[in-house]
Parts: C-alpha cells; structure tokens; sequence
C-alpha cells in the first residue's frame, strides 16, 4: 500500500471490448487507489470519456495511477499534454509497471524528461509539417479548396444572365451555389465587372 497524502485514482484501459481490465484492476486495487475510472477504448482516441473525467476529478496531491505509460497515451505528445495538466494541477503520476512515481525525486526527474521528450517532439513535428508545405509549394501545389469560380464558370454566367435564365436555372447548370451565384453576380473584379 503506498503511503501518499491525496487520494490516489487509478485510470484502466484496454483497447476493444473483448479484453479484459481484470489485471490493470487487480493492480491498481492492491496498490490502494480509492477510485478507478475504467475504459474500452482504444488509445490512438483522445477524446476517452473516462480519462477526461479522471482528468477532471483529480486535485492537488491527489495522484494518477496507470499500470502502464502506453494505458493513458500512443503518443509523446498526448502524454506531454496528460502530464502537463496533471502539473498545473498539482496532481502525482504513478505508472507501476515503469516504475515512475512523482512523488519521489528520481520519478520527478523522469516526469520532466517525458514531458521534455513530448514538447521536442511536438517542435521537431511543427517543423517537418512547415517544411513539407514550403516543399510543396515550391512544387506547385495549392492548398484549401479548388476554386469552383473560373473564368470559364464566369464566361458560361454572362451568357446564361444574357439568355434570361433564372438564378435558380443558372445555379443548377453550372453546378453551384446561391452563394456563389450572387458572389459572381455582385462581384467587381475585372473578369466579371460587365455582369
């Protein structure tokens, strides 16, 4: 039984209903946490309604129980955000089978690191998506939407509006928009500015 101030909670979870959380249960009990939050879900899925409401529930010198790092989060930077709020919270972690524990000084230390490596990785990922992009361009790529308003739509608008054609025949032939429709009509760019 670990001899700590707050209330420890532990947090369970198996990735499909067809496992089972008996040994992360059996765990977690025999290691004294007072209150479990249990979930089938799998880990890659940010938004488990569990954790969120272990997240929610803890306060200062409680402490967060897991079996295992990989039972809360896939990824250095899903942990680093789990880590960070417990932190702003004040709030212990303890993963028993890493054998990480924030209440002592060497778990404080592996703490910081996990949450360092997370932020690391979070920056290296910022910057290989800037850099893909800045490729990509260069490439000719265009990003967002295709642009549904070309010349030719325009062109094809005059002679629909001069053939006396209702908006709603217009929108239907040309396959867009009312939005877009009265965009190309008001518009004052040079391409449409006799419409």
């Amino acid at each position: 039984m670990n001899q700590h101030n707050g209330q420890l909670v532990g947090y369970a979870r198996v990735s499909s209903s067809g496992q089972s959380l008996d040994v992360q249960i059996d765990k977690l009990t025999q290691f004294g946490c007072q209150k479990l939050y249990k979930e089938k879900l799998t880990g890659m899925d940010q938004n488990r309604p569990a954790l969120l409401q272990c997240l929610d529930y803890v306060r200062e010198d409680d402490a967060l129980v897991i079996t295992k790092l990989d039972r809360m989060a896939r990824s250095a930077l899903h942990l680093g955000q789990i880590t960070k709020k417990l932190k702003t919270k004040k709030v212990d972690f303890i993963v028993l089978d890493q054998n990480i524990d924030t209440t002592t000084p060497h778990g404080k230390l592996m703490f910081n690191m996990l949450a360092s490596f997370a932020e690391f990785e979070n920056g290296l990922r910022k910057e290989r998506q800037a850099e893909g992009i800045k490729k990509a361009i260069q490439k000719g790529v265009k990003f967002g939407r295709p642009q549904k308003v070309t010349t030719e739509t325009v062109e094809q608008f005059r002679i629909l509006t001069a053939q006396g054609l209702s908006a709603a025949g217009i929108m239907s032939q040309l396959d867009i928009s009312r939005r877009t429709y009265y965009s190309i009509k008001s518009c004052t760019h040079k391409c449409c500015a006799s419409i």
